[in-house]
């Protein structure tokens, strides 16, 4: 999967997105390091769970609200695996080099790190009562992908279609090939609603989270400089 956008070459080293990997495939090393126990409280800890934000807000607390509104942000460098890592880390290199191009690298960190709260933000609307701590970059690069189909919807896509026993390489437009995962993943996450054990996130997988991401991403984006000529 490689994006092939010959409009907007990348102009600045986007060492933004480099650090971005390098800090979650770090903390990942960490996680791997832990014993089953210490890992779960980890998750519990510093991932984002809908219930206790859900009773922090009730208390009116402050420690505890401000404690919880933090998972919004910690939840986006914690990975359940291997291949959770990966998937998303892929994403990132893929996409994410043109879009700190276009808003600068303040710009852009700011932009992830609020599409990534936001996207835990929607994924606790639909999911208030849920124990399971919601983890990984999803939603923050979701985000990305929403800018990206924003600004090249006409960038071109290299990617693998599997067929039969066959896989052939095929250059797919980026407003078809990032349209189908949103639609997708607004499937999933309207599926999640009628599912006996909330399906939406079911295994780690956050649908409600990818779709508000990018669509958040979509928004913030233009606020942002998505579409200016010069990055800062």
């Amino acid at each position: 999967m490689v994006p092939i956008n010959d409009d907007n070459p990348t102009r600045i080293r986007p060492f933004v997105t480099y650090v971005l990997i390098g800090l979650n495939i770090a903390i990942f090393f960490y996680e791997v390091q832990l014993s089953p126990e210490a890992l779960e409280q980890f998750f519990q800890q510093y991932g984002m769970v809908p219930q206790d934000l859900t009773l922090a807000l009730a208390s009116g607390d402050p420690n505890q609200i401000s404690s919880e509104i933090a998972t919004l942000f910690t939840s986006q460098f914690l990975h359940g695996d291997i291949v959770h890592l990966a998937g998303n880390m892929l994403f990132l290199w893929v996409f994410g080099n043109n879009i700190e191009d276009q808003l600068g690298h303040f710009r852009f960190i700011l932009f992830y790190l609020l599409c990534g709260a936001l996207a835990a933000l929607t994924q606790w609307f639909f999911m208030m009562e849920s124990t399971i701590p919601s983890i990984g970059a999803s939603g923050a690069i979701a985000g990305v992908l929403g800018a990206y189909i924003l600004r090249f919807p006409k960038a071109r896509v290299l990617t693998l279609i599997p067929l039969g026993f066959f896989i052939y390489p095929a250059r797919i437009p980026a407003i078809f090939f990032l349209g189908f995962w949103f639609i997708q993943q607004a499937f999933f996450g309207l599926a999640s609603l009628q599912a006996e054990a909330n399906l939406g996130m079911e295994g780690g997988i956050a649908y409600w989270a990818h779709a508000g991401g990018f669509v958040f991403g979509a928004l913030l984006g233009p606020i942002l400089g998505l579409f200016s000529d010069k990055s800062q």
